[in-house]
């Protein structure tokens, strides 16, 4: 049976330096999600203006061949007259 590996513990010195960048991080993303919500607020109550967004390309749909489509058999015969030839 094997035996499991203790973890080691963390240090206290690298631990802080994420923290700090984790709070800014909070705060950017706080700052983001509260200016992201006024200018919504601003655009509904006629404050600001929504810039148009611009239009978009349509992508066509497939165009059906006008192939003549031959049943088995006679496919079969056409091929046999080519190739006797």
């Amino acid at each position: 049976m094997a035996t499991r590996k203790k973890a080691e513990p963390a240090k206290e010195a690298t631990t802080e330096q994420p923290k700090e960048a984790a709070g800014e991080e909070i705060l950017q993303k706080a700052a983001k999600a509260i200016g992201s919500a006024l200018g919504t607020m601003a655009v509904k109550t006629g404050i600001a203006h929504a810039e148009p967004t611009p239009p978009r390309k349509k992508i066509p749909k497939l165009v059906k061949k006008n192939k003549s489509r031959l049943p088995r058999k006679e496919k079969k015969r056409a091929q046999k007259k080519q190739q006797g030839r």
